[in-house]
């Protein structure tokens, strides 16, 4: 419309044309003759939506970023992405730095990313994607060895329980462990029998029935 050099009035009415929903709704509540070029129409428009505008971010802004203890590695390279995406003309040699600075020390990334080669951006992602491809292979062994370890883990409890329920069965009702007592002689028990023998309320056991003079095994 600038190019043909159209009346303010039709340029008016064609931007008006443009815009959808709360823009729309927020021009057709201007006051009849308010407006009297696109000029003033173009100031009072971005006069109304100025503050929608999204803050640019310095690239300094990617030195804030690091990887977290819980998170995986290939997350924290999206998540980079994201944030360097945002920010317009970010220099490749900033990116590089701020991205190996965000990872912990003892990561092997950062140790290769240290003694490697990796002069651009390019190959520092390059990099980074086949050691993501490593941490993921870990993480998965890892959630496969918990897992499998879990079924081993709930059987042991469970032959735990079964001890422990065996063992209150096995108590007497007072709580008190059961356990076996024995009278303790102060004199020879061959002794007391020959006090007891002829006592009425003492029982003989039966005689022997055989020969005892002859072995009992062959």
């Amino acid at each position: 419309m600038i190019l043909h050099k159209v009346e303010d009035a039709l340029m008016c009415k064609v931007f008006a044309m443009t815009l959808l929903g709360a823009a729309q709704d927020w021009f057709y509540t201007l006051p009849s003759g308010s407006i009297s070029s696109f000029k003033e129409l173009a100031y009072v428009f971005t006069n109304e939506y100025t503050f929608y505008q999204t803050i640019k971010k310095n690239p300094d802004h990617l030195f804030n970023l690091h990887k977290k203890s819980d998170e995986s590695l290939r997350d924290y390279i999206k998540r980079f992405k994201a944030e360097m995406a945002k920010i317009i003309g970010c220099d490749d040699q900033v990116a590089s730095s701020a991205f190996k600075r965000g990872l912990p020390t003892e990561c092997e990334l950062y140790g290769e990313l240290t003694i490697s080669l990796c002069r651009t951006l390019v190959e520092v992602f390059a990099t980074a994607e086949r050691y993501a491809l490593w941490d993921d292979d870990r993480i998965a062994a890892k959630k496969a060895a918990k897992q499998a370890d879990q079924p081993a883990e709930q059987a042991s409890q469970r032959n735990d329980n079964n001890k422990d329920e065996g063992k209150r069965r096995s108590q007497p009702e007072g709580g008190a462990p059961a356990t076996e007592s024995y009278t303790t002689f102060t004199i020879p028990i061959h002794q007391i029998l020959a006090q007891v023998k002829d006592m009425p309320w003492l029982k003989k056991p039966s005689p022997l029935k055989g020969n005892p003079s002859q072995e009992r095994y062959q």
